[in-house]
């Protein structure tokens, strides 16, 4: 039976479901790793994860950890920031524990204090400590690298506010906690960016991209034997053919002024050799340069050459005339003039040192809000300063390292090709939210804290979570909690506006991938944001799917069934969506609880499956799950209906859109042993372009499903191929018939039996 074991949401591997086995694998990897690779770099991280892992299994087994709960590590509440190991594990350290930072060490040392986290804690608290809180406060030079940075610069605000009882609250949440947390801010050279421009890369982190870029060994040693050693190499045959005469190589005595020559000739030879050692192909007894050096040294004191070392110089230089032509013709200095051309081109870490040269003026902290003056040509100055020439293009590869840092609106970034997928747009949504949530704040000191904070907040790394438990949110954090008062209704008409342009910017950027769950988690604070009723559901994991849902994915569905019934939507994926939507008024009109048993139960009937029965593999959990994802068309019935995004281009155009990604990933099927992820994501991008064409009007409708068959064309013959049973059955519906019947296919990503997409075996 095949199963498809692809991912449904990556941060949480196969086996992550709480138990030892899991981490007891990844311990043994990274210790296998830290011991046998190569790379001492390589070994030295993989040491670092063994020990996590060791620590990760050291608490389970002594009851320091639950793995799965939302309070992971015993006495830690679930607002402090646990360090997150790969799956959803944790360790027993916090991420804002651990040895002081050196910016600690320098707060003790300032305020004459022990170098201890609750002296820091309690010299904060005095009239001294306030006035360096309210002073970066005002100057907004600090950093919140984890959320617990942020607290105590809260209780200075709540202070300065008034809000005596407020602070004092605070205070007592965070003294139990005080030795062993940081919750001091970072100092900084400069404020922190407040813009609603994001970047990819600071300038910093573009600047450490580059200052990594070492030379290429391989090419400054070609670069070395043709500037060095092939000229040395001409001197020594032109040396030798003076010898020649009207015969061969040495059928004329060298006099004494030659053997001066050719002494002068080895000895600056050895000095070459000291100072260039990249190249050692000249070395080498037995290549033409070789053969040519070894008979000087005999010659130059006087020794007779062996016959045989005699044919060996004699075949040396008619091989090297033969091949190159005799140094100064006409095809020798063409040679020569060619390769002194690109030996002279700079190197990319030539360029690499310039731009770091040009970044250094700038901000490091945040991106740079034009690129184009870093990745220009190089000016008249810079080569005099620099060696390279003027007017020399920076390379294609060290400006996108610097464009990645380029600071804009999202859609600038779609636009000039920095955000390259739905997964990095996700990367990058956390600093937009962080500027429009803190709108809602009058004050402008809060208002930059809060979006300190929330940008801090969203690095805190996914746990791994069962019994339908959710992540904590921002807003569950003590200092969060305490400024709560202080918001205003402000924010929700710039929530709704970046809500809706970002929603549009990923449907319509992106129209045959999934929206990730980083990015749908940022969706959700901006609908909650807006107040707006936009019930955002996640990609649930596979291997940890216990069999129910919660009631937002009935609400998502009840959404999809007031857009898209009576639909091809509706008639292709065989849904009542009258009676989703009945199900969906009842559960909203009645008492509320964690699930939705009768969403789940229709899921698992329209899976094939009896319902109350747990899958007994991961391609039936797979297969429930992606019910759910069809009957709340996973967000975009949400983003059309509740948020209003209508993508300029068009629902035909992205319907086209999909069916490329469609075609694009059938075409990898061919020959895959391990297609099935692929398939995956293939139907669920065939999803989307079902869901496009649903709301195009039905000329628009018509003439796209026409040009499906020669845009299947236009990719390898085995697409159109393996596509035409579902390209049937989409026609089938269409014609007021069913889609897997006939030689008509429904193409679905998951499936308990082996999928119709998948490769025949070899007989």
């Amino acid at each position: 039976m095949d199963a498809n074991h692809a991912r449904a949401e990556r941060e949480f591997p196969a086996g992550a479901d709480g138990s030892a086995a899991y981490p007891e694998t990844m311990r043994a990897r990274a210790f296998l790793t830290a011991r046998t690779h190569h790379d001492a770099g390589t070994r030295e991280r993989a040491g670092h994860r063994s020990d996590r892992w060791r620590a990760v299994l050291a608490g389970m087994a002594d009851g320091t950890l639950t793995i799965g709960s939302r309070t992971p590590v015993a006495g830690l509440p679930a607002w402090v920031t646990p360090e997150v190991v790969r799956g959803g594990f944790v360790t027993s350290e916090p991420s804002a524990g651990g040895p002081l930072q050196p910016y600690e060490h320098e707060l003790a040392a300032h305020a004459g204090v022990p170098a201890e986290r609750r002296a820091l804690f309690t010299y904060c608290l005095t009239e001294a400590g306030l006035a360096r809180l309210y002073a970066l406060l005002d100057s907004g030079r600090y950093e919140i690298t984890v959320p617990e940075e942020g607290a105590l610069l809260t209780v200075a605000w709540l202070v300065r506010a008034q809000d005596t009882p407020g602070a004092l609250e605070l205070v007592e949440t965070l003294a139990p906690f005080a030795d062993r947390l940081r919750f001091t801010p970072r100092p900084a050279a400069l404020p922190a960016p407040t813009a609603r421009a994001v970047h990819r890369r600071t300038v910093a982190e573009a600047g450490a991209t580059l200052a990594r870029r070492r030379p290429n060994t391989a090419i400054e040693t070609q670069r070395e034997a043709l500037t060095v050693w092939q000229p040395f190499a001409d001197e020594l045959l032109t040396h030798w053919l003076e010898t020649a005469g009207p015969g061969p190589v040495a059928d004329r005595a060298p006099d004494g002024t030659w053997r001066e020559r050719g002494a002068a000739l080895l000895r600056r030879y050895r000095e070459l050799a000291a100072a260039h050692t990249l190249c050692t192909a000249h070395r080498d007894p037995k290549g033409n340069a070789g053969i040519l050096r070894g008979a000087l040294e005999e010659t130059v004191v006087g020794r007779p050459l062996a016959p045989r070392q005699l044919g060996l110089l004699r075949h040396a230089v008619e091989s090297m005339v033969r091949k190159r032509g005799r140094p100064g013709s006409a095809r020798h200095t063409e040679l020569r003039v060619r390769q002194a051309a690109q030996a002279a081109q700079p190197s990319h870490h030539a360029f690499a040192q310039l731009i770091l040269h040009r970044l250094s003026a700038l901000a490091q902290h945040t991106g740079a809000a034009d690129t184009a003056p870093l990745v220009t040509a190089v000016s008249p100055d810079e080569a005099r300063h620099t060696g390279l020439p003027a007017g020399a293009a920076v390379p294609a590869p060290l400006r996108t390292v610097v464009e990645n840092a380029l600071s804009a609106p999202p859609a600038t970034l779609v636009e000039r090709g920095v955000v390259t997928s739905a997964e990095v747009l996700a990367e990058l949504v956390p600093q937009l939210v962080a500027s429009t949530g803190a709108q809602s704040y009058r004050d402008e000191a809060l208002r930059t804290l809060m979006a300190a904070h929330y940008r801090a907040f969203r690095n805190r790394r996914s746990l791994l979570l069962l019994d339908l438990a959710r992540q904590v949110r921002a807003d569950e954090l003590p200092w969060v909690r305490a400024t709560a008062a202080y918001r205003t209704g402000d924010g929700r008409h710039p929530a709704r506006t970046a809500l809706c342009e970002l929603g549009e910017l990923a449907v319509q950027a992106f129209p045959g991938t999934l929206l990730p769950n980083p990015l749908i988690r940022e969706l959700g604070v901006l609908a909650r944001q807006a107040e707006t009723d936009a019930p955002f559901v996640e990609e649930l994991a596979v291997d940890i799917f216990m069999g129910t849902f919660t009631p937002k994915f009935l609400a998502a569905a009840g959404v999809a069934a007031g857009l898209l019934e009576g639909t091809l939507y509706a008639r292709y994926y065989g849904i009542d969506y009258a009676a989703v939507r009945d199900l969906a008024a009842t559960r909203a009109a009645g008492a509320r609880t964690r699930t939705a048993p009768d969403f789940a139960k229709l899921c698992t009937e329209r899976a094939g499956q009896i319902p109350g029965s747990r899958g007994s593999s991961l391609a039936a959990s797979g297969s429930v799950i992606e019910q759910a994802q069809i009957l709340t068309t996973h967000n975009l019935a949400t983003l059309v209906s509740r948020v209003g995004i209508r993508p300029e281009p068009g629902w035909e155009h992205l319907a086209g859109a999909c069916f490329r990604t469609v075609c694009q990933l059938t075409a990898r099927v061919h020959g895959n042993p391990r297609p099935l992820a692929t398939i995956k994501d293939a139907a669920y991008a065939w999803r989307q372009m079902i869901f496009h064409l649903s709301l195009c009007a039905p000329a628009a409708q018509a003439r796209a499903i026409s040009r499906l068959d020669e845009a299947a064309a236009r990719h390898p013959g085995h697409v159109s191929a393996r596509l035409a049973p579902a390209l049937t059955g989409l026609r089938q519906t269409v014609a007021g018939g069913v889609p897997d019947t006939g030689e008509g296919r429904l193409l679905l990503g998951w499936s308990t039996r082996r999928h119709w997409l998948h490769p025949a075996r070899p007989a």
